[in-house]
Protein backbone atom coordinates (compact mmCIF):
# COMPACT_ATOMS: atom_id res chain seq x y z
CA UNK A 1 0.00 0.00 0.00
CA UNK A 2 2.71 2.56 0.94
CA UNK A 3 4.25 2.07 -2.69
CA UNK A 4 1.06 2.34 -4.33
CA UNK A 5 0.81 5.84 -2.72
CA UNK A 6 4.48 6.59 -3.42
CA UNK A 7 3.62 5.72 -7.45
CA UNK A 8 0.52 7.78 -7.15
CA UNK A 9 2.25 10.80 -5.39
CA UNK A 10 4.77 10.31 -8.13
CA UNK A 11 2.11 10.36 -11.25
CA UNK A 12 -0.33 13.12 -9.58
CA UNK A 13 3.31 15.05 -9.69
CA UNK A 14 3.56 14.27 -13.23
CA UNK A 15 6.34 11.99 -13.16
CA UNK A 16 6.03 10.57 -16.42
CA UNK A 17 9.09 7.78 -16.03
CA UNK A 18 6.81 6.49 -12.98
CA UNK A 19 3.77 6.52 -15.23
CA UNK A 20 5.72 5.01 -18.37
CA UNK A 21 6.71 2.02 -15.97
CA UNK A 22 3.06 1.51 -14.70
CA UNK A 23 1.97 1.56 -18.35
CA UNK A 24 4.44 -1.49 -19.32
CA UNK A 25 3.81 -3.44 -16.20
CA UNK A 26 -0.11 -3.59 -16.55
CA UNK A 27 -1.00 -2.77 -20.35
CA UNK A 28 -0.47 -6.20 -21.54
CA UNK A 29 -2.63 -8.06 -18.65
CA UNK A 30 -4.84 -5.19 -18.84
CA UNK A 31 -5.72 -5.66 -22.76
CA UNK A 32 -6.18 -9.52 -21.89
CA UNK A 33 -8.93 -9.09 -19.19
CA UNK A 34 -10.64 -6.71 -21.18
CA UNK A 35 -10.78 -9.08 -24.07
CA UNK A 36 -11.70 -11.99 -21.87
CA UNK A 37 -15.22 -9.72 -21.04
CA UNK A 38 -15.76 -8.15 -24.46
CA UNK A 39 -14.14 -10.95 -26.96
CA UNK A 40 -12.71 -7.77 -29.01
CA UNK A 41 -8.84 -7.38 -29.55
CA UNK A 42 -9.55 -3.93 -30.57
CA UNK A 43 -12.06 -2.87 -28.45
CA UNK A 44 -9.89 -3.82 -25.21
CA UNK A 45 -6.91 -2.20 -26.27
CA UNK A 46 -8.96 0.95 -27.10
CA UNK A 47 -10.40 0.85 -23.02
CA UNK A 48 -7.00 0.13 -21.73
CA UNK A 49 -5.71 3.00 -23.81
CA UNK A 50 -8.11 5.37 -23.16
CA UNK A 51 -8.22 4.17 -19.38
CA UNK A 52 -4.15 5.25 -19.15
CA UNK A 53 -5.19 8.26 -21.15
CA UNK A 54 -7.70 9.66 -18.71
CA UNK A 55 -5.73 8.20 -15.87
CA UNK A 56 -2.79 11.03 -17.32
CA UNK A 57 -4.72 13.56 -18.35
CA UNK A 58 -7.00 13.73 -14.74
CA UNK A 59 -4.11 12.62 -12.52
CA UNK A 60 -4.19 15.41 -10.17
CA UNK A 61 -8.26 14.64 -9.55
CA UNK A 62 -7.33 10.62 -9.16
CA UNK A 63 -8.46 9.01 -5.97
CA UNK A 64 -7.18 5.27 -5.54
CA UNK A 65 -8.68 3.77 -2.29
CA UNK A 66 -6.98 0.54 -2.45
CA UNK A 67 -3.60 -0.44 -4.61
CA UNK A 68 -2.91 0.68 -8.49
CA UNK A 69 -3.24 -2.38 -9.35
CA UNK A 70 -7.30 -2.76 -8.24
CA UNK A 71 -8.23 0.61 -9.54
CA UNK A 72 -6.59 -0.39 -13.00
CA UNK A 73 -8.53 -3.40 -12.77
CA UNK A 74 -11.51 -2.16 -11.67
CA UNK A 75 -11.82 0.67 -14.39
CA UNK A 76 -11.24 -2.08 -16.87
CA UNK A 77 -14.35 -4.26 -15.86
CA UNK A 78 -16.28 -0.95 -15.39
CA UNK A 79 -15.14 0.12 -19.07
CA UNK A 80 -15.65 -3.49 -20.68
CA UNK A 81 -19.21 -3.94 -18.87
CA UNK A 82 -20.19 -1.09 -20.20
CA UNK A 83 -18.86 -1.29 -23.82
CA UNK A 84 -21.24 -4.48 -23.38
CA UNK A 85 -24.48 -2.93 -22.39
CA UNK A 86 -24.03 -0.21 -24.71
CA UNK A 87 -23.37 -2.82 -27.87
CA UNK A 88 -26.94 -4.46 -26.14
CA UNK A 89 -28.50 -0.95 -26.60
CA UNK A 90 -27.65 -1.16 -29.99
CA UNK A 91 -28.18 -4.48 -31.14
CA UNK A 92 -31.57 -3.47 -29.58
CA UNK A 93 -32.16 -0.35 -31.43
CA UNK A 94 -31.26 -2.48 -34.43
CA UNK A 95 -33.76 -4.82 -33.67
CA UNK A 96 -36.39 -2.32 -33.17
CA UNK A 97 -35.88 -0.62 -36.38
CA UNK A 98 -36.07 -3.91 -38.32
CA UNK A 99 -39.05 -4.61 -36.52
CA UNK A 100 -40.60 -1.12 -37.28
CA UNK A 101 -40.03 -1.44 -40.65
CA UNK A 102 -41.75 -5.02 -41.03
CA UNK A 103 -44.39 -2.88 -39.10
CA UNK A 104 -45.06 -0.47 -41.78
CA UNK A 105 -44.95 -3.05 -44.77
CA UNK A 106 -48.49 -3.54 -42.86
CA UNK A 107 -49.48 -0.35 -42.80
CA UNK A 108 -51.60 1.91 -45.40
CA UNK A 109 -50.09 4.34 -47.66
CA UNK A 110 -52.38 6.99 -45.41
CA UNK A 111 -51.11 5.16 -41.96
CA UNK A 112 -47.60 5.14 -43.57
CA UNK A 113 -47.63 9.06 -44.55
CA UNK A 114 -49.17 10.00 -41.31
CA UNK A 115 -46.51 7.89 -39.60
CA UNK A 116 -43.64 9.95 -41.04
CA UNK A 117 -45.26 13.19 -40.93
CA UNK A 118 -45.23 12.53 -36.84
CA UNK A 119 -41.87 11.23 -36.82
CA UNK A 120 -41.00 14.35 -38.74
CA UNK A 121 -42.42 16.55 -36.11
CA UNK A 122 -40.75 14.49 -33.23
CA UNK A 123 -37.31 14.53 -34.94
CA UNK A 124 -37.77 18.50 -35.71
CA UNK A 125 -38.71 19.33 -32.26
CA UNK A 126 -36.05 17.25 -30.89
CA UNK A 127 -33.34 19.16 -33.18
CA UNK A 128 -34.88 22.53 -31.32
CA UNK A 129 -34.29 21.27 -28.00
CA UNK A 130 -30.95 22.93 -26.44
CA UNK A 131 -27.80 20.99 -26.63
CA UNK A 132 -27.49 19.38 -23.37
CA UNK A 133 -30.97 18.69 -22.82
CA UNK A 134 -31.19 16.63 -26.47
CA UNK A 135 -27.70 14.91 -25.76
CA UNK A 136 -29.51 13.82 -21.94
CA UNK A 137 -32.79 12.96 -24.20
CA UNK A 138 -31.06 11.01 -26.35
CA UNK A 139 -28.74 8.70 -23.83
CA UNK A 140 -31.68 7.85 -21.93
CA UNK A 141 -34.01 7.36 -24.47
CA UNK A 142 -31.52 5.89 -27.51
CA UNK A 143 -28.73 4.41 -25.45
CA UNK A 144 -30.50 3.51 -22.49
CA UNK A 145 -28.82 4.94 -19.33
CA UNK A 146 -30.28 5.68 -16.34
CA UNK A 147 -30.42 8.80 -14.75
CA UNK A 148 -28.07 8.28 -12.38
CA UNK A 149 -25.21 7.17 -15.38
CA UNK A 150 -26.23 10.33 -17.17
CA UNK A 151 -25.95 12.63 -14.04
CA UNK A 152 -22.22 10.88 -13.24
CA UNK A 153 -21.53 11.70 -16.97
CA UNK A 154 -22.73 15.45 -17.04
CA UNK A 155 -21.28 15.64 -13.22
CA UNK A 156 -24.62 17.29 -12.10
CA UNK A 157 -27.66 15.71 -9.66
CA UNK A 158 -30.27 13.36 -10.85
CA UNK A 159 -32.84 15.99 -10.05
CA UNK A 160 -31.40 18.44 -12.54
CA UNK A 161 -31.52 14.88 -15.04
CA UNK A 162 -35.09 14.47 -13.90
CA UNK A 163 -35.70 17.76 -14.70
CA UNK A 164 -34.29 17.99 -18.33
CA UNK A 165 -36.10 15.02 -19.28
CA UNK A 166 -39.47 16.74 -18.15
CA UNK A 167 -38.81 19.43 -20.30
CA UNK A 168 -38.05 17.93 -23.24
CA UNK A 169 -40.98 15.39 -22.85
CA UNK A 170 -43.18 18.41 -22.24
CA UNK A 171 -41.75 20.25 -25.54
CA UNK A 172 -42.55 16.97 -27.55
CA UNK A 173 -46.16 16.45 -26.12
CA UNK A 174 -46.86 20.16 -26.97
CA UNK A 175 -45.61 19.54 -30.75
CA UNK A 176 -47.20 16.15 -30.75
CA UNK A 177 -50.78 17.68 -29.67
CA UNK A 178 -50.30 20.97 -31.97
CA UNK A 179 -50.06 18.21 -34.83
CA UNK A 180 -52.79 15.83 -34.32
CA UNK A 181 -54.81 18.65 -33.87
CA UNK A 182 -54.43 19.35 -37.16
CA UNK A 183 -55.50 16.03 -38.40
Amino acid sequence: MLNDLLVLKKIKEGDIKTFEEVFRNYYASLCFYSFSITNRKDIAEEIVQELFYVLWKDRQEIQVLRSVKNYLYGAVRNQSLQYLEHRDVQERHRQTILQKNESEQDLTPDLQMEYKELENVINRTLKQLPERRLRIFKMHRLEGKKYKEIAEYFAVSVKTIEAEMTKAYQVLRHEIEKYSHVL
